[in-house]
């Protein structure tokens, strides 16, 4: 149902500003550091979960899947509001906490790119 996917899009949502905020104050930022891009990992990460355990439904599956799709237009809209100043004039530490989550990103995609392979499957001993 499209309850359970406002539901999941609401907890991603307020996990990641929660995460995001926290890592500001770690890093001495008056600001909300990737709260979005938080909110939208735990989203696909979880969505992922779920699915591949078999727990959502058919009608379940249909409403994570249209907040799925809806979460980045809207989320997108939410984060033009915060307050981009406070992080631009915090200078050298802006630039910081943008290059470390790409560094991240970038050395985690062969680790998610082998977590979303399938399994391969044995051959049943055709002989042809």
């Amino acid at each position: 149902m499209i309850i359970y996917g406002v539901a999941l899009l609401a907890f991603c949502y307020i996990t990641g500003q929660l995460l995001g905020e926290y890592l500001g104050l770690l890093i001495g930022v008056n600001a909300n550091v990737g709260g979005v891009g938080f909110a939208m990992l735990l989203l696909v990460l979880i969505n992922d979960w779920l699915h591949k355990k078999g727990y959502l439904d058919a009608l379940t599956e249909a409403g994570v899947q249209f907040w799925s799709q809806m979460y980045i237009p809207i989320i997108v809209a939410m984060a033009a509001t915060q307050n981009v100043r406070v992080a631009v004039s915090s200078g050298l530490i802006a630039l910081f906490a943008g290059l470390v989550p790409v560094i991240i990103c970038i050395a985690t995609i062969p680790f998610l790119s082998r977590l979303s392979r399938p399994t391969p499957t044995q051959s049943h001993g055709d002989s042809h």
